[in-house]
């Protein structure tokens, strides 16, 4: 794999470093978060490992910064902290795996080896439409980088929205498309998702009804 390990303990980071390219593995070094950007926006890298605790620009913050930035890298943590709290905050951020310092060599390398196998896997698209970002990895949307809560249905109905931004879609087929997950889908149901669905983007900072109603038809994303 390409690695991109950002860690500003030296002590740390050029043994590690040394020890993966006895892997095999292609690494590269930053050693604050602002070279770390540098170095992900100019590469593209397989995995990168973020320690939690850097200058310039911590690793949350960083982390944050290139998933919105459609950084389709894996990222793990490496930090100090072993708080439920601090692990929720890293994997909320978008990293994928977390890792407690101090620890083994091998662990490691069965974490990476565990990303490598997914890497294999197609990693499909982040679909995105003016401020709304829905990540099918993860079954997660933003708007405006604010994190959506939505239900299963409601996210099932922005994704078919955002696969189709150009068309309308009608009440029947949505009702088809939702009948695996909600057996009673029915034009109000369908509705009622929708106005919940406007609520939320409304709370995120949306100022236009993003989804609008073709009468008589269905809907479709607003157009400019």
């Amino acid at each position: 794999m390409k690695i991109l390990m950002i860690e500003d303990d030296q002590r740390i980071a050029k043994p590690l470093a040394e020890d993966l390219k006895h892997q095999n593995h292609v690494v590269d070094l930053a050693f604050d978060g602002f070279e770390g950007l540098n170095f992900a926006q100019s590469s593209q890298y397989d995995l990168i490992l973020l320690d939690l605790m850097l200058p310039k620009l911590d690793g949350i913050s960083l982390c944050k910064k290139l998933r919105s930035e459609n950084c389709q890298s894996f990222i793990l943590m490496l930090t100090a902290k072993d708080t439920t709290t601090d692990k929720v905050i890293g994997l909320d951020a978008g990293a994928d795996d977390y890792l407690v310092k101090p620890f083994e060599l091998e662990e490691l390398a069965a974490r990476i080896r565990a990303l490598s196998r997914r890497s294999s896997e197609t990693r499909q698209p982040i679909l995105r439409y003016k401020q709304l970002q829905l990540d099918p990895s993860n079954c997660q949307a933003t708007y405006n980088n604010k994190k959506l809560i939505l239900t299963s249905t409601e996210y099932m109905i922005l994704e078919c929205f955002l696969k189709n931004p150009n068309q309308i879609l009608t009440r029947s087929l949505l009702i088809n498309k939702l009948w695996e997950i909600d057996k009673l889908s029915g034009e109000e149901t369908i509705k009622t998702h929708l106005t919940n669905i406007r609520k939320k983007l409304k709370s995120a900072g949306c100022l236009d009804n993003l989804i609008e109603t073709v009468y008589g038809i269905g809907y479709r994303l607003r157009k400019e």
